[in-house]
């Protein structure tokens, strides 16, 4: 896979000095959309240039100023066309599904072994995870590990996640 921080560096590399391009860039990526012929996808659906716009606080021409400088370089044309929705987030619905939900953030996201021993965690019990969904330390302000589970997580499970080394936070809902 990837490095994410290096993808983002060369996004930033080659629209610096664009700060509102930026902040478009920055929610394309953020939400899985990718570009194609100076269009925005999510996956195969397009989104017109307009909603973007609304949700990077910018206005139209700048995202399709965007679109163009990401279509003429071929650095970002590859990357922007190659990224695709993560997909849905339990998360929202977990109450209604009789699903546990853990959210865990970390002192620093890129300490290893943070999803996996909480997975293990959770196995020890016997709870099966359902997802798990990792936010990029590069593009959350305050990157989190969020586990929804088959069952409610017991809340004596909390003290077993704060050992975890680099766990600094852990809310079960």
């Amino acid at each position: 896979m990837a490095d994410t921080s290096a993808i983002w560096n060369k996004v930033e590399k080659n629209l610096e000095g664009y700060s509102e391009r930026l902040k478009v860039a920055r929610i394309l990526v953020q939400n899985g959309l990718s570009v194609r012929n100076q269009k925005i996808f999510c996956n195969d659906i397009e989104i017109p240039p307009i909603r973007i716009a609304r949700a990077a606080r910018v206005d139209r021409r700048t995202v399709t100023e965007t679109l163009r400088s990401i279509e003429k370089n071929k650095e970002l044309r590859e990357i922007f066309a190659g990224i695709r929705s993560a997909g849905h987030s339990l998360k929202e619905i977990a109450k209604q599904l009789n699903l546990g939900v853990v959210e865990i953030t970390p002192v620093n996201a890129r300490i290893p072994g943070i999803l996996a021993k909480s997975a293990t965690v959770l196995a020890e019990k016997n709870i099966s995870v359902r997802q798990a969904i990792v936010d990029d330390p590069e593009l959350s302000p305050e990157p989190k590990l969020t586990i929804i589970a088959e069952t409610k997580i017991p809340g004596e499970l909390i003290p077993k996640f704060l050992k975890i080394k680099g766990v600094e936070k852990v809310s079960v809902y």
